[in-house]
């Protein structure tokens, strides 16, 4: 039980985490003003501990695949020695009742979007289903977990009114997550391809999921443009066309450390989209003007731009990191 708080914070991988708190908070500030109190700070403990919950049971299932792929990783206590299997399965019940316990605050509604999720995440990655396994239903499972639920609980958390969870900001942000999770295949080809594992990218190949990608990007952009404000979706486009830039970078890598800074360097420009059109929304939700939020969200823009083009200048020096 010792070891619990430090395999909770290992399991909780900060990228994919980050990315997630941001849906939350775009489904917040779409509701009106986001101010800090203990609503959000419930529904960030919610969302860790079910992505927690997730996390423990996927390397649980896939410790062989894993002991191919991450052999020296430390965010895998179970390849790497440092936990036990029994260990990861008592994290996962941990997290599972500690995601439940703390959505009750929230309300009945914010339970069942937490049941949800960790009713996906078992479906994902345990026997009999293993969405993890099916091409097609692990990035609609993943995306129904990773962006729905999150950004349907930002919304029980600020108050609003959940049915406005169907919207086409939520379509976008599906299609523009879809884009970026079925890259994730690229890093685990070797242990996939031998054990059996069937992916996008050992299916169709490297030019389908690129395209396949490409696809998910373009459309997520034509419906992001349809669901914000003008100004704010003329400030994104730099961010999509570095994204596809990325993607042709990574089409036309020929290996897998030029790959993984690709999918690396996309997936950080991903996260400057969501952050950007995140600040955009509590500015304006404060009651800033159009020119006053377009003047935040330009200096976030240029800071994520600036160091775009430094890591993509000096490859050698990007962090390789999609994980989760």
């Amino acid at each position: 039980m010792s070891k619990l708080p430090w395999l909770y914070v290992v399991m909780l991988r900060y990228r994919i985490a980050a990315m997630v708190a941001m849906f939350m908070l775009l489904g917040a500030a779409r509701e009106g003003s986001v101010e800090l109190g203990l609503r959000y700070m419930w529904a960030a403990l919610a969302l860790a501990s079910s992505y927690v919950a997730a996390t423990a049971l996927n390397d649980l299932a896939d410790e062989e695949i894993d002991k191919v792929n991450h052999p020296r990783d430390a965010g895998r206590p179970l390849v790497e020695g440092t936990a036990s299997r029994t260990e990861l399965l008592l994290l996962h019940v941990v997290a599972s009742a500690l995601a439940v316990a703390a959505a009750v605050p929230l309300g009945w509604h914010a339970v069942a979007l937490l049941g949800v999720a960790l009713a996906i995440s078992q479906a994902y990655s345990a026997r009999p289903i293993r969405l993890s396994y099916r091409v097609a239903g692990a990035p609609f499972a993943l995306g129904v977990a990773y962006v729905l639920v999150p950004y349907s609980l930002g919304i029980v958390a600020a108050g609003g009114d959940l049915r406005h969870a169907l919207s086409r900001l939520t379509l976008a942000l599906f299609l523009l997550f879809a884009a970026r999770i079925v890259l994730k295949d690229f890093r685990d080809r070797e242990g996939d391809a031998r054990y059996g594992k069937p992916t996008l990218l050992l299916r169709v190949g490297k030019t389908a999921t690129c395209a396949t990608s490409l696809c998910g990007l373009v459309a997520g952009d034509a419906v992001l443009a349809a669901a914000l404000d003008p100004v704010l979706v003329v400030l994104l486009q730099p961010f999509v066309v570095a994204i596809a830039v990325m993607l042709r970078s990574l089409w036309l890598a020929e290996d897998p450390h030029a790959e993984q800074v690709a999918i690396g360097l996309g997936a950080r420009m991903g996260n400057g989209l969501l952050l950007c059109a995140l600040a955009w929304s509590v500015v304006r939700g404060s009651g800033a003007s159009t020119v006053e939020a377009a003047g935040l969200t330009s200096l976030l823009a240029t800071a994520f731009f600036l160091s775009f083009v430094t890591l993509a200048a000096r490859p050698h020096e990007a962090v390789i990191g999609y994980k989760g």
